[in-house]
């Protein structure tokens, strides 16, 4: 069984492999409808903003379901909810 650590990395090179495949499908697209070929700074600029996202989401991600697993969201006082207090009364 993989070490936390290891299972980490192996998800890092994967998110990393798709990122790679989806900016030079991208750039094969971007060729195909006639853009003309894409300089080096254009490839860096795509590589940076597909792997930003990548990390950005499941950054985002890994932070709702740690909060859901934690039970952080149950802890909000939604008492100021204007839908929660019709819903509490019934």
């Amino acid at each position: 069984m993989p070490s936390h650590f290891q299972r980490f990395c192996i998800y890092a090179l994967v998110a990393l492999v798709l990122s790679a495949v989806a900016t030079w499908g991208l750039g094969l697209f971007w060729v195909a409808i006639g853009g003309g070929g894409l300089p080096l700074h254009g490839w860096i600029a795509m590589g940076l903003g597909v792997a930003g996202t990548v990390g950005l989401t499941w950054g985002l991600m890994a932070l709702a379901f740690k909060s859901n697993r934690e039970g952080w969201d149950d802890q909000v006082d939604n008492g100021l909810d204007p839908g929660r207090a019709e819903t509490d009364e019934t």
